[in-house]
């Protein structure tokens, strides 16, 4: 059936509507309306576009969402190449660069150069193509004259515009910025890998990469990217900005965001007083910058200035020092997650980084360790990635000994002997035997913690002791043990295994999601278990439920939904789950709970964030209160907030919430908000 001109002119006016109410929020970060309003008309303009196909068009915020998955991605040319930066690494090199400059532009010796100061944020560069306004390609820098085209992740992004916010917009524009992920994200991100027992992104930067290469853009448009724009490129009649300043400005009204700590500076040392004051203060922004880039300001000179073959003349990249050390490396191990997961641990001689001593960091998959070429014996330089993470650098193959042998993950399974497996399209080795005791410890750490069954007393070394003695073969023989049996082991009194008995015994209550989050399914995160136990609330209506009714659930992609049935179809998991109904353990909801399902009570409607280290309450703990109450924890600070709990060593979620007076409280405060 055709469209009439009402629905026409109705689906136009949505797109618009919502357009601009998510530039709002997400660039400016002052919502134009409430979330259930935003939903109704996005509701009604999805269901245009769904009645009509005809309607949907290249700026339809419903298309952020991502569409299926793709095969690959293709090579595109860039319209003007993308040109790394030359590098300076102190205020030395910085004087040089400024010099040759000058030289360059036969000014004379006394004159300042005008310059623009911007954060270099540490993630990926993104050219992104406009047609009449409307965003029709984005792509990587590739090797500078061609990228991969990813438009359909990039559309994924709140911060980059579907159609520009012009009113004659020109017939094309290019822009150039970097994607990247922010800190709580990132910790986000981990803290689910980590659930899920796969290997860790080294860094914000190496996650956005992998994240834009994805195949699926569900994946990416979860993953929650970020855009800071920073150059523009016009049709030369185009009437354009005249220096780097007013671009930066022309981009904001476009409806770009754009890095709000920027300066203009005269002459080398204006540039080095902004790297100086931003070198302290880089820690307390909520992302990753490794420097400032430099800009000469007017145009016009900049194309006086010219090129060289790889950069430009009139630009630099000023550095931050990088804490690096040397070190020798002692031995390669081979670790096995509970998931199974064999991730590379490279052991070395001691250093001291970042006010530690550092000796082991992981090489997270055989693909990395290739790319490193790692020997025995071999020098490497080792940092600490972010100031948190040890990360190997590079390998000194200069200094390599005579008949050093190359290092690779081995075929088998260090723990229990069986052949690794490496599927097509998955960076991870896996050990795919369910009794590897490796993968049996670590599948009851993750049942006995904190956040899934909560069982106090029972450790990592109790746990050992238990699988090698053979007196646990699997979750269910925990409810098995008896006290006696206990109090015999190493460490372990009468009143110890009376304790372990009575928290086990307790664990029997927990919620139906807090143990469908302790079965450690891949992919299934303590968020993901909530949606999916309030929409199946036993396990037989989770068991029997069809791919396309938990692809329906928000949060719940493909990936997850599969991972799901392929794990409720294992007959070894079934008969798991068949012995923990016989041994009373909860595997349905329980409506008088609280906790099961977000009960009303003080707290109900409020988004609080938390920060810093509580004087009494662990994160974890403060969080269950908070939802037992009705309320609802985010990582990230915005309008939205109603309160942010600070606790000792509070960071810049902090700050944010100051500068957006947002109400910040202490743990007693909480405590009186939940008990009034």
């Amino acid at each position: 059936m055709a469209f009439t001109a009402q629905q026409q002119l109705r689906a136009a006016e949505l797109r618009q509507l919502l357009n601009r109410a998510a530039h709002a929020y997400y660039v400016l970060d002052a919502p134009e309306f409430e979330d259930a309003v935003y939903d109704r008309l996005y509701r009604e303009l999805l269901d245009l576009e769904q009645q009509h196909p005809e309607l949907l068009s290249a700026d339809s915020p419903t298309q952020r969402v991502g569409g299926p998955p793709a095969e690959g991605f293709s090579s595109v040319e860039h319209r003007i190449g993308m040109l790394s930066l030359d590098n300076a690494f102190n205020a030395e090199e910085l004087q040089a660069w400024d010099g040759r400059l000058g030289r360059q532009l036969e000014d004379s010796p006394e004159r300042q150069r005008e310059y623009v100061c911007e954060l270099k944020i540490d993630g990926n560069a993104l050219a992104l193509s406009y047609a009449d306004g409307v965003l029709v390609r984005a792509a990587t820098r590739g090797d500078g004259s061609r990228g991969e085209e990813i438009t359909a992740n990039v559309r994924t992004i709140q911060a980059v515009p579907l159609r520009l916010q012009l009113k004659q917009p020109p017939a094309w524009v290019e822009v150039r910025g970097e994607a990247f992920i922010p800190d709580d994200t990132f910790e986000a991100i981990n803290a689910e890998r980590q659930q899920r027992g796969e290997a860790l992104f080294a860094n914000p930067r190496n996650a956005c990469a992998g994240t834009l290469r994805q195949l699926d853009p569900k994946v990416v448009a979860a993953r929650r990217l970020d855009f800071f724009a920073y150059t523009v490129h016009l049709p030369a009649d185009a009437m354009g900005p005249k220096s780097q300043w007013d671009a930066l400005q022309w981009l904001e009204t476009a409806g770009f965001r754009v890095n709000p700590h920027r300066e203009r500076a005269s002459g080398a040392d204006g540039v080095v007083a902004f790297y100086d004051r931003w070198e302290e203060q880089r820690h307390q922004l909520p992302y990753a910058t490794d420097g400032v880039v430099v800009k000469l300001d007017a145009l016009e000179r900049q194309q006086l200035a010219g090129f060289t073959q790889k950069a430009p003349r009139w630009a630099i990249a000023l550095k931050y020092a990088a804490e690096e050390a040397p070190s020798r490396l002692l031995r390669l191990v081979a670790q096995v997650g509970r998931t199974g997961v064999v991730t590379p641990v490279a052991e070395f001689e001691a250093v001291p980084l970042a006010g530690t001593s550092v000796s082991r960091a992981t090489l997270h998959n055989a693909d990395r360790l290739e790319e490193l070429d790692l020997h025995s014996s071999d020098t490497i330089v080792v940092r600490k990635a972010g100031e948190i993470i040890p990360e190997v650098l590079r390998v000194l193959p200069e200094l390599r000994p005579e008949g050093a042998e190359r290092l690779e993950l081995p075929s088998h399974c260090p723990e229990c002997g069986s052949l690794l497996v490496r599927e097509s399209g998955e960076a991870a080795t896996r050990c795919v035997n369910s009794s590897c005791p490796a993968i049996l410890r670590g599948a009851l750490r993750h049942w006995v913690s904190r956040q899934a069954m909560d069982v106090d007393g029972l450790g990592g070394k109790l746990i050992e002791q238990l699988v090698d003695r053979g007196l646990v073969r699997s979750i269910a023989d925990l409810y098995r043990l008896d006290a006696a049996l206990l109090a015999s082991l190493e460490r372990m009194g009468e009143q110890s295994a009376s304790n372990l008995i009575e928290a086990l015994t307790a664990s029997r209550q927990r919620p139906w999601h807090r143990l469908l989050y302790a079965l450690g399914i891949h992919h299934i995160g303590s968020v993901n278990a909530k949606t999916l136990a309030a929409a199946f609330p036993s396990w037989e209506a989770l068991q029997s439920a069809s791919e396309e009714a938990l692809n329906e659930l928000y949060g719940i992609g493909p990936e997850i939904s599969q991972s799901m049935q392929q794990w409720c179809s294992t007959e070894a998991n079934q008969s798991l789950m068949a012995e923990l109904a016989a041994l009373n353990l909860p595997l349905a909801s329980d409506d008088n709970s609280a906790e099961s399902a977000g009960a009303i009570g003080a707290l109900t409607g409020q988004t609080l964030v938390l920060t810093g280290t509580l004087p009494n309450l662990s994160r974890v703990q403060a969080q269950a209160m908070i939802e037992a109450a009705g309320g609802k924890v985010t990582g990230s600070v915005s309008k939205k907030t109603n309160y942010v709990v600070a606790g000792i060593e509070a960071g810049s979620k902090l700050q944010k919430a100051e500068k957006l007076g947002v109400a910040i409280i202490d743990e007693s405060a909480l405590q009186d908000l939940i008990n009034p």
